[in-house]
């Protein structure tokens, strides 16, 4: 068990509302941080709509009154210093631009406390690109999750190489008290291990509809039948919802900026985000 008390999630997107639930659906008093009450707004109908999610995938406990425990145990905030001032650990989860999580961490090592650790929920940025900007790369870290993390439950740990190791040890008690199996990873690598697998996969998976070769639909069927897998890849896009495949897309090579624009102009840019915004490259809840 970790000595880790109080948690601080910043960021209530896709992936941010499901850590700060998560995390307090297995006892931990949770601050929700986002840039403004518009935000909070959209995340209070996240967080709600998790609630129905963990009874419809019969997660312990959630029929039985836990999952509204988890959410009374949510404190929602526009206010950085607030949402930091007695956190133990800050968990960020904001969107994948490293200019915008390097000013967060700066703001953030001038206010939190010397004692909290702060961790990225980037998913291919590595954690030394940002240590310098937190103030305490000796307290800094990365804990990345998969998306669905009541049911996609691993937790990838990765340090830098100015990482307190019992900060490391520390997050990954934190990991599996929240009901994640945690998996260290013991060298930087972009992507981690989760990622690293997958993007090359969902690129793939684009640029066979973006060139014309086959239609979304048509390249999630044969991944789906050709191995047995319950969802491909364009399926996997909307449970992640495509402005963070955007995001990566966009500070890749020539090809991959080619397959982010391909994401903007037929999907984005119509609103079409994922599961999130109730069309994606399938429509939902309609």
């Amino acid at each position: 068990m970790s000595t880790i008390k109080k948690v601080t999630v910043l960021g209530t997107g896709v992936l941010g509302a499901q850590i700060a639930f998560q995390s307090a659906y297995n006892g931990f008093d949770v601050i929700a941080y986002d840039i403004n009450d518009d935000a909070l707004a959209k995340a209070e109908r996240t967080l709600g709509g998790l609630v129905q999610a963990y009874k419809d995938d019969n997660v312990a406990g959630a029929a039985e009154g836990r999952a509204e425990q988890a959410l009374a145990r949510i404190t929602l905030s526009a206010d950085l210093a607030k949402a930091v001032a007695d956190a133990d650990l800050v968990i960020e989860a904001i969107p994948e631009v490293l200019s915008l999580k390097q000013d967060t961490y700066r703001k953030l090592g001038e206010l939190a406390p010397a004692k909290t650790i702060f961790a990225t929920n980037s998913s291919t940025l590595l954690p030394s690109d940002m240590k310098d900007s937190t103030g305490r790369p000796d307290r800094f870290l990365a804990l990345h999750f998969a998306n669905k993390v009541w049911q996609y439950n691993t937790a990838e740990v990765m340090g830098t190489a100015d990482t307190d190791p019992a900060v490391f040890d520390t997050v990954v008690a934190f990991a599996g008290d929240i009901g994640m199996v945690p998996i260290p990873v013991h060298k930087e690598k972009a992507g981690y291990v989760l990622n690293s697998l997958l993007v090359p996969f969902l690129n793939a998976a684009t640029a066979l509809a973006a060139g014309g070769y086959a239609a979304p639909h048509d390249v999630d069927k044969v991944w789906r039948i050709g191995t047995g897998a319950p969802v491909g890849p364009f399926q996997m896009y909307d449970i992640i919802g495509l402005n963070t495949p955007y995001n990566i897309l966009s500070h890749g090579g020539a090809e991959e900026q080619k397959l982010a624009a391909w994401l903007k102009e037929n999907y984005i840019d119509k609103g079409k985000l994922g599961v999130s915004s109730g069309e994606g490259f399938y429509t939902y809840g309609k």
